[in-house]
């Protein structure tokens, strides 16, 4: 994906250093003057030094400061071309086709800010790894729970070992008994959920190799796995925020999932037929 710079800045901006916060919102202030202008100059106009641009442009994820250009001009661009390319505030009490359209808007738009800050090479790293495991274990607290447990009833679709812990007591268990044949796979969109860090760190001590999804940017959950996924979901709004978070980590979670079975297509299909003809029996039975 070559956009997702302003996208990525947004997501990350709190969880920045100062120097690189302070130029990060003089761009997201002057994006336009941005793309037109030489890392001199940028560090001049927002009072920082050139390192701290090639740095905010590590910390995102970026090779440098021209990449960094790039796909601020390519968000422009898009920008553009869209004039509903912002997120909307839900209204509560207002029309049900205002509703319809603003729910449907905000989560096609969490799955378009998510492709600009998803890693090609670590949703292919992440399919390589989940498909070779021995078990898959997937942690998630609350909300990321139910993202969990979709994951865990997908791969099983496809008869492969499978477990999703909801709570800390479980994934401790899970984790302590791990090896370096499994995966610990932590979900928590804020990065900052304690149980599913101490969780991971476990699996790490045991060997496993840990995949994070996280929102984009620097968090102890992310810091703590080998490969690290990223959804971005900017809604200002707290009730509508994790509506549209959720929708874009299960369109990561289906990813890796089709991934996965395309590794082996023609037993997935056999797997698949099985487990759907197993349902249809146990529900004649009853």
């Amino acid at each position: 994906m070559i956009n997702g710079g302003l996208v990525s800045m947004k997501e990350a901006l709190q969880s920045l250093k100062p120097t690189e916060r302070k130029v990060a919102k003089y761009i997201l202030e002057h994006p336009e003057m941005v793309t037109n202008v030489s890392v001199q100059k940028l560090a001049e106009l927002a009072g920082v030094s050139e390192a701290t641009i090639v740095r905010l442009a590590r910390s995102l994820h970026l090779k440098g400061f021209q990449e960094l250009k790039l796909r601020i001009a390519a968000d422009l661009a898009k920008s553009s071309n869209n004039i509903t390319s912002s997120y909307q505030e839900i209204q509560i009490d207002g029309s049900i086709p205002a509703l319809i359209q603003s729910v449907s808007h905000n989560n096609i738009l969490s799955i378009q800010d998510t492709l600009s800050v998803l890693s090609e090479k670590d949703v292919e790293r992440a399919i390589d790894c989940l498909s070779n495991a021995r078990r898959v274990y997937v942690f998630g607290v609350g909300a990321s729970s139910v993202i969990a447990m979709d994951f865990k009833q997908k791969l099983s679709r496809i008869n492969r070992w499978c477990e999703a812990a909801p709570d800390f007591d479980s994934q401790a268990t899970l984790a302590a008994n791990m090896t370096e044949e499994d995966v610990a796979f932590g979900i928590s969109y804020s990065g900052q959920t304690e149980n599913i860090i101490q969780s991971l760190q476990i699996a790490k001590v045991s060997g496993a190799t840990v995949i994070s999804l996280t929102k984009f940017g620097s968090n102890p959950v992310e810091e703590t796995a080998d490969i690290r996924l990223f959804t971005s979901s900017l809604e200002q709004s707290i009730r509508s925020g994790a509506m549209a978070s959720r929708i874009a980590q299960l369109n990561v979670i289906d990813i890796l999932y089709v991934g996965i079975a395309s590794r082996t297509y023609e037993e997935s299909i056999v797997a698949l037929d099985k487990t759907r003809n197993a349902v249809k029996g146990s529900k004649r039975n009853g």
